[in-house]
């Protein structure tokens, strides 16, 4: 039988082929609820550059992603005032996965099931290189941030909490 070409094809790799956004792969040993300590140990890089996909919804229940550094949290009561919204919050797992279409600690902003609004934290769009979900868990890519605004016509805000 004939291996796959992309052991890792994933709806986020597609996404990212079709795009010709190059970018580089990276498994690793996912440890349920580790987040971005995990992953970052794992990889030998900076938590600050690595990125979360957080799928939140405004007060009307209305989906959309939020990329944040690793290492710090998010503002909701900020970014509710700066994308003109009454509040945020995240939005439930099983929410979350009907929105992305994928599963919690596995979720990219690139391929998702729906097109949803993203908002990205204004510094990492400063960083050389971010390592953010391929679309499974354990599984990060490696890109240039400018890649998010160019593809996802990302927003940048500054939403930020220390963690």
């Amino acid at each position: 039988m004939a291996k796959k070409e992309h052991v890792s094809e994933t709806p986020a790799t597609q996404f990212l082929r079709r795009h010709g956004i190059a970018f580089s792969e990276h498994p690793y040993a996912y440890e349920e609820h580790g987040g971005t300590a995990v992953s970052s140990r794992e990889l030998g890089v900076d938590e600050h550059c690595v990125v979360k996909t957080l799928v939140m919804q405004d007060e009307a229940a209305k989906p959309l992603i939020v990329l944040m550094h690793g290492d710090r949290k998010v503002s909701t009561k900020n970014l509710a005032r700066l994308i003109g919204c009454k509040s945020v919050e995240p939005c439930k797992p099983e929410v979350a996965s009907r929105h992305s279409g994928y599963l919690v600690g596995g979720t990219s902003p690139f391929g998702t099931r729906k097109a949803l609004p993203v908002f990205v934290e204004q510094s990492i769009l400063g960083l050389e290189k971010i390592y953010i979900n391929g679309g499974r868990r354990g599984y990060l890519v490696g890109l240039d941030p400018q890649v998010l605004m160019a593809s996802l016509q990302a927003r940048p805000v500054n939403c930020a909490l220390e963690d």
